[in-house]
């Protein structure tokens, strides 16, 4: 067709200029162009796709356009019949009469989203059970439109905890070790052994040597066990690395308090990601700003930054809340704030804010 159109526009282009014919107006120039682009369009788009508003307007133009020219539309007739019906059938739809059955409360269908969400694994009976319990009165039926309503499966489809329950579940029983080193201002150099609680974020100070033996790291063990006390038996798995200085005395000590201690695979170091990462914050918010002259002033340096670090600075998995916070002020909106003073911990490096009596 587009062929045709071309060669009886050059035809026609020819004999105007031969003065023979008439000369195509601009209207058939435009007609041609867009035949062709549609052409064109056909061979690149097997499939348009057509808005609400355009299937309305195609099949209404579709009743004013002879029905051999409909070549032109990019859809089969049946496709524009359709169209045309389902207009037809709009034009003719019964406004909403407000007499169907008064719905579920929004209060119960919010329960129930709960319910599904909270307990993957429980089904549909389950959930009308527990309403009962709630003393809220709901339908298997209803259960599952809410469910489908809402784009949550059955309890077989559900899935269980996500990755992120499921390590947190873990970490509740878990503790991390490792060693990382300072060097002193007169090129000594400073072993650190310190134990992070996983689930707590909590770190403690174990222990500091230039010299750590297999003997002295088993001794700092049982010291840490002795002041974790009755919590020792919280915790269920030791992780560490597989550093020469912990030794198989190292490992016995938690074993006879319950507790197993897992060797991370050789060089991955991401299997210690918590008291990595430990290591890092300690070294860009402490170490990295202060000399350190010898062991007793590592000591107190460290004991004074975990202070901060366990009972006030924020921690982002704790809901920006610090691991073991002593104190926790809510301001009431609308209350006005007391006024906020500064404290400066290890000379100034870091402040505390908190207010003033």
């Amino acid at each position: 067709m587009v062929v045709h159109t071309i060669a009886l526009m050059i035809v026609r282009r020819v004999l105007g200029v031969l003065g023979c014919g008439p000369t195509p107006n601009a209207d058939a120039v435009e007609i041609a162009v867009l035949r062709h682009q549609l052409a064109v369009l056909r061979r690149q788009v097997p499939r348009p796709r057509y808005t609400s508003a355009d299937r309305m307007l195609l099949a209404a133009l579709a009743k004013l356009l002879p029905r051999e020219r409909w070549a032109a539309f990019m859809v089969t007739p049946s496709t524009r019949l359709r169209w045309h019906r389902d207009l037809i059938a709009r034009r003719w739809t019964y406004p909403h009469t407000g007499r169907d059955r008064r719905g579920l409360d929004e209060q119960v269908v919010a329960l129930v989203v709960r319910l599904a969400r909270e307990n993957p694994r429980w089904g549909y009976l389950r959930i009308v059970g527990e309403c009962r319990n709630l003393g809220v009165r709901v339908s298997a039926t209803s259960v599952r439109r809410i469910l489908r309503r809402h784009r949550i499966g059955p309890a077989p489809r559900r899935g269980g905890p996500s990755w992120t329950q499921f390590l947190r579940t873990q970490a509740s029983g878990l503790l991390a070790t490792d060693f990382f080193t300072v060097e002193t201002v007169g090129l000594t150099r400073l072993y650190v052994l310190f134990v992070v609680e996983v689930q707590q974020r909590a770190v403690h100070l174990v222990g500091i040597t230039a010299h750590p033996t297999g003997a002295w790291v088993a001794q700092q063990a049982r010291n840490l066990l002795m002041d974790l006390d009755e919590q020792a038996h919280r915790f269920r798995y030791l992780i560490r690395d597989r550093d020469a200085k912990f030794t198989a005395a190292f490992d016995a000590v938690f074993a006879a308090s319950g507790i197993g201690v897992v060797k991370i695979p050789p060089r991955a170091p991401r299997a210690n990601a918590y008291a990595e990462r430990w290591v890092r914050t300690v070294r860009a918010e402490c170490l990295n700003w202060t000399l350190v002259w010898n062991e007793r002033q590592l000591h107190r340096l460290l004991n004074e930054y975990l202070r901060h670090y366990n009972t006030v600075r924020p921690h982002r998995s704790l809901d920006l809340q610090p691991p073991n916070p002593t104190r926790l002020t809510l301001v009431k909106p609308g209350t006005v704030v007391a006024p906020v003073q500064r404290v400066d911990v290890l000379g100034g490096l870091i402040h505390e804010y908190r207010h003033a009596a």
